[in-house]
């Protein structure tokens, strides 16, 4: 079976990829069938042949979880679509410590309703 995946190159802790087609029994540094082009995941570059990669899905071809993710987010140029997100992790601590604030600014505002709800009800018996 084929498989569509990643090829590393590229110095130690500075990795940089080549998206290839290959055997899925072969080891990862073996000869492909096909090079359809490369990734750099530190400076988000990439450059891909996206019609022959479609081409070899069509043919029967398996591309890895992050192969499939690159051709999905990769434009008609072959160059990657990449979006920064904007959602912040927060750690443990301050999870916690804005689940805490929400449920206090929650119970402050259901305390002011219910005051505010007594005050109308005071009203009404004092007018009746």
């Amino acid at each position: 079976m084929l498989k569509i995946r990643l090829k590393r190159t590229g110095s130690k802790k500075n990795a940089s990829y080549r998206i290839i087609v290959i055997n899925s029994t072969t080891k990862r540094e073996g000869r492909p069938v096909q090079e359809l082009g490369h990734y750099n995941p530190k400076t988000k570059v990439m450059k891909l042949d996206k019609a022959s990669a479609l081409d070899w899905i069509k043919k029967g071809a398996q591309p890895t979880e992050t192969v499939a993710y690159l051709i999905k987010n990769c434009n008609d140029d072959g160059t990657l679509n990449y979006q920064k997100k904007e959602v912040v992790k927060l750690s443990k601590k301050a999870q916690a410590k804005a689940q805490a604030e929400a449920e206090a600014k929650a119970k402050a505002e259901e305390e002011a309703k219910a005051a505010a709800e007594a005050a109308k009800a005071e009203e009404a018996t004092a007018e009746a």
